[in-house]
């Protein structure tokens, strides 16, 4: 009909639209980068505080809190207790012991991929840096993870780059709604021999067929680990993904945003928990456990799945 022919002309509008879009989102990154640069001997500073190569003054360390900030007295008799039992424990502690641990076990879409045996080697974390990708590359983002020497492994930084795509797809342009991130590469930890935790060595009791007689095999196992986060499943070149695979890469893509987004700008809030109350209401997924469909759903039905503290808040995560 007539009205069906302008309404294709007003589809073809809405593609241009899309475009425009596009290259906003690009300046987006561009004033990220910008800014990041501006953020950075903020976050280094923090960074040599927490690992004790900076003391601040006095002046630095005043800080007047709030009405609304200020604790109950019970808070502040079991802060109390806690800062007395830490000081009997390490009298003399420097700069600010297990920061990152701490941030990783407050907030639960990171303290869900923690297992015990993590929590030694997360103690050795010193820092957490986000590094856009360079101008006229495709849009991406790495996490850095910087660590002190440790008994664990002899890499200094383990680092997680997230790709993403910043332009319409052209058999589904309607659907763009801000850079997606597409897929993501680890790196190799070279694990120091036995400390390795990402695998497990488990005894399996083997029958003979024919003679009867029992012996005990030793196997290697995968083991469940943070650490994992650096190994992510592969994207095959035609795109296509198991179950399983699907749903470990969508809680990844979750994970690293929040990272980038939120744990390295506001790592502090973390720590001393106050900003857990403001993600309470934030679109939670369990590790390893993502629904087919499921995020799709979430971001319709949860107001706040696109938080708005930033513009690049918009990075969406694509569900494979």
């Amino acid at each position: 009909s007539v009205v069906k022919r302008r309404v294709n002309a007003l589809k073809n509008l809405q593609v241009k639209c899309a475009h425009i879009e596009a290259k906003f989102y690009e300046e987006v990154h561009e004033l990220e980068r910008k800014y990041a640069a501006l953020y950075q001997p903020l976050f280094d500073k923090r960074s040599d505080i927490v690992k004790a190569a900076y003391e601040p003054t006095d002046e630095e360390c005043e800080w007047k809190a709030d009405e609304e900030e200020e604790l109950t007295e019970e808070m502040k008799e079991k802060a109390k207790l806690e800062e007395e039992k830490k000081d009997e424990e390490k009298e003399d502690p420097k700069g600010i012991p297990e920061f990152w641990l701490t941030v990783f076990k407050n907030v639960d879409l990171l303290s869900d991929m923690l297992q015990e045996h993590d929590e030694p080697i997360l103690k050795h974390l010193q820092d957490i840096k986000v590094k856009f990708s360079d101008p006229g590359q495709p849009m991406s983002f790495t996490l850095e993870f910087h660590f002190e020497p440790n008994e664990f492994f002899t890499n200094a930084m383990l680092t997680k780059t997230y790709k993403m795509r910043s332009e319409p797809d052209e058999n589904d342009p309607f659907s763009f709604d801000g850079p997606e991130i597409m897929c993501c590469t680890g790196c190799t930890i070279d694990w120091t021999k036995g400390k390795n935790v990402t695998l497990k060595t488990i005894k399996k009791k083997q029958k003979h067929k024919g003679r009867g007689t029992v012996r005990t095999v030793t196997k290697t196992v995968p083991n469940d680990s943070f650490f994992n986060f650096f190994t992510p499943p592969e994207v095959p070149e035609n795109g296509e993904l198991d179950e399983d695979s699907e749903a470990v890469l969508a809680a990844d893509f979750e994970i690293g945003h929040f990272i980038r987004e939120r744990i390295v700008p506001r790592a502090v809030l973390y720590f001393t928990g106050e900003a857990i109350e403001d993600d309470d209401d934030d679109t939670e997924v369990t590790v390893y456990c993502v629904q087919e469909g499921e995020e799709e759903a979430d971001e319709e039905n949860d107001p706040d799945y696109d938080p708005k503290v930033r513009p690049s808040l918009t990075t969406h995560i694509h569900t494979l």
